[in-house]
């Protein structure tokens, strides 16, 4: 909804970043870096690439005709009701696999600082307060979002410059650290492979950015807004994940690294700075939270788009502006896929990650798929606003970049189950729609051709 009310640039932004800027880099970038060594810091330089090729394709897109549905519209228009049904199901269960693996993190290390409360209370409590939250509208989840993504911005470039003190030795009664742990370390420990494998998460570090044009509608001149907020959040996103990772490498080995602890927790304590990484651990919990709240709204909004062109059920339907219903709908979802945990509580997480993250990217190669069609049917948005350049070559290089990194997901130890799920949704959607709209039409045709006949039988003569 377009009004004077609607959201600004620096919101839309801020709501991007509190979605991207999570568990999944505070936490769950650990796995990546363990795995591909210092040379991690390329393979987030080679993600920010991506994610720019996807976000400028969208943004294009939703200059030329902002919609609630965003790219579920898109890959419609372009490639027929078909892949607007699978993407849009897809993307939901997706994020929804994501925000049940970032509660499942918060609620750990919750679990830490209050061990009276049980993990299943503390899972359900976190997912409950981040749904009510979202009940409560567009712009007053938007001013929460800001005040948190300031917090965690902050506490990154906190981060950076106590790296930066510890490396030049400006910190008090401590020799310069230089190159540290970097002056031993194989660029690329595990070879190519290590690499490779790394960049499902690496993206999975940037995902959430979409909710940039699933929020267009809502804002103020979608035309000026959206490009940029889209330019706010990748400069910001690149800038502040490079200069983290690089200040982070010299600080401790990469080889030292588990998904139990946070890379930047664990920096700080291989330095001593026990305090500080105290700090980061509150900030990690406010990041998962503040990712949470973020996604949900993106959740609501995309369920809406599905019950109002008949792709979902119709009880799911909202005509106000928050989607109460398909909010609640994707808390309880977001439950279930908490309750993994407790099912499988030692490949949970990975599971969650890998396979939210194969749908995520699924969405983005759907997303360039459905702007190399709009271009070529279109050309530029309106006023001539062509943000990508190297149209088509970048696309065909992104798709091709996107889906090596869906290939090479077995390469980390986890993944693998997270990609035949990923695959297992896909198949389940294309026999869901076959099932709710194909089949119906068929049996309906068959049962028109079978009455032809009888209607052009002559009726037979009366006896006088």
């Amino acid at each position: 909804m377009q009004t004077k009310d609607g959201l600004s640039a620096l919101q839309l932004s801020m709501l991007a970043l509190g979605t991207v800027i999570g568990g999944s880099f505070f936490l769950g970038s650990a796995i990546a870096i363990r795995s591909a060594g210092p040379a991690i810091f390329l393979a987030f330089v080679l993600g920010g690439l991506l994610v720019y090729i996807v976000l400028s394709s969208l943004s294009e897109m939703t200059v030329a005709d902002p919609q609630p549905g965003s790219f579920r519209t898109y890959a419609e228009r372009a490639y027929g009701p078909w892949l607007g049904f699978l993407v849009g199901w897809v993307y939901w269960t997706g994020l929804v696999l994501a925000m049940s693996s970032e509660a499942i993190a918060a609620s750990l290390f919750l679990r830490t600082l209050i061990p009276q409360f049980s993990l299943p209370l503390l899972s359900v409590s976190i997912v409950a307060g981040v749904t009510a939250i979202n009940l409560l509208g567009a712009k007053t989840l938007s001013n929460l979002e800001s005040s948190l993504a300031i917090i965690k911005i902050a506490a990154l470039i906190a981060f950076v410059m106590l790296a930066l003190a510890l490396i030049t030795g400006l910190f008090p009664k401590q020799a310069p650290l230089g190159l540290g742990a970097l002056k031993t370390a194989p660029l690329l420990p595990n070879g190519i492979s290590g690499l490779a494998g790394s960049m499902l998460i690496v993206l999975f570090s940037y995902a959430g950015f979409e909710i940039i044009g699933l929020a267009s509608s809502e804002t103020r001149n979608p035309h000026k807004t959206v490009p940029r907020a889209i330019l706010y959040t990748v400069l910001v996103l690149v800038g502040l994940y490079t200069v983290v990772i690089a200040s982070l490498l010299p600080l401790i080995p990469t080889s030292s690294l588990n998904s139990d602890i946070s890379p930047l927790v664990a920096a700080l304590k291989a330095q001593g700075l026990v305090i500080a990484a105290g700090y980061i651990n509150v900030i990690l919990l406010i990041a998962i939270i503040s990712a949470m709240l973020a996604a949900t709204f993106g959740l609501g909004r995309m369920i809406r788009s599905l019950a109002d062109t008949n792709n979902a059920p119709t009880f799911l339907m909202d005509k106000g502006d928050i989607p109460l219903r398909g909010i609640l709908f994707s808390g309880l979802a977001m439950l279930l896929g908490v309750s993994l945990a407790f099912v499988l509580p030692e490949q949970t997480y990975i599971f969650l990650v890998s396979s939210g993250g194969f749908s995520l990217l699924f969405t983005y190669v759907v997303i360039l798929l459905a702007h190399i069609r709009f271009r070529k049917s279109h050309g530029c948005p309106p006023y001539g606003h062509c943000q990508l350049g190297g149209f088509p070559y970048t696309s065909w290089i992104a798709i091709i970049g996107l889906l090596s990194v869906i290939l090479t997901m077995p390469l980390i130890p986890g993944q693998g189950s997270g990609l035949f799920a990923g695959l297992g949704l896909i198949l389940f959607y294309l026999a869901a729609y076959f099932m709710i709209k194909i089949l119906p039409g068929i049996k309906k045709h068959e049962n028109l051709m079978v009455a032809k006949p009888l209607l052009k039988t002559k009726p037979e003569p009366k006896d006088d």
